[in-house]
């Protein structure tokens, strides 16, 4: 006789929360389980291309520091290829998350090529951002553009979806080879985020 089998209903989504440094990024959470943190590298010393080093803050809809998200990083190389494997020490993604004093991200990385879309356009150089973090559902997508790349920026098929006034909330300001970009979740100059 077969045993017949009472599944639970799925429960509702939970968020990321409060504990999202434990699973994802221990060491940010003080907490030593591996030699090497995973994600903690996006480019080692052979990688090819200009460094650069990002900085930000993630902001709420008060404007407040969130301090207990993990963001994720993926990006191309500087030729404008995703790597397939670690190539030159250049895997093209990590995890960065923000001090818990200050809510202040920072990651040193090689600024991206243009990259193919899918349609046979060229993207502007961008890295694209994922999101976790206490209230929060489901990870937000997002994706930082360069300052000083204005001429790709206006013909970037998918930026030229975003209406013209919100598109300044996807693009990083530079002073050299630092890149500043704010994320906030709500609130005036909310981020624009994708439904990926």
């Amino acid at each position: 006789m077969a045993q017949r089998l009472d599944y639970l209903k799925e429960s509702p989504s939970q968020t990321a929360g409060p504990y999202v440094h434990i699973g994802l990024a221990p060491s940010d959470a003080r907490i030593d389980v591996y030699r090497r943190e995973l994600g903690r590298d996006i480019v080692g010393p052979d990688a090819e291309g200009e460094r650069i080093t990002v900085t930000g803050q993630l902001f709420d809809g008060l404007g407040e520091p969130v301090k207990d998200a993990l963001i994720e990083i993926w990006q191309a190389d500087a030729q404008g290829e995703y790597p397939g494997k670690e190539d030159n020490g250049f895997c093209g993604w990590g995890r960065v998350v923000p001090d818990f004093d200050t809510g202040l991200f920072s990651f040193q990385t090689i600024k991206p090529g243009a990259v193919k879309a899918h349609n046979g356009q060229l993207a502007a150089p961008h890295l694209s951002f994922w999101l976790v973090a206490r209230g929060i559902n489901i990870g937000l997508q997002t994706r930082m553009y360069f300052g000083d790349e204005e001429k790709a920026n206006v013909s970037d098929p998918v930026l030229n979806l975003i209406p013209e006034a919100r598109r300044n909330t996807l693009i990083a300001k530079s002073d050299g080879t630092s890149y500043r970009f704010d994320i906030r979740l709500q609130g005036d100059d909310e981020t624009v985020f994708f439904d990926i």
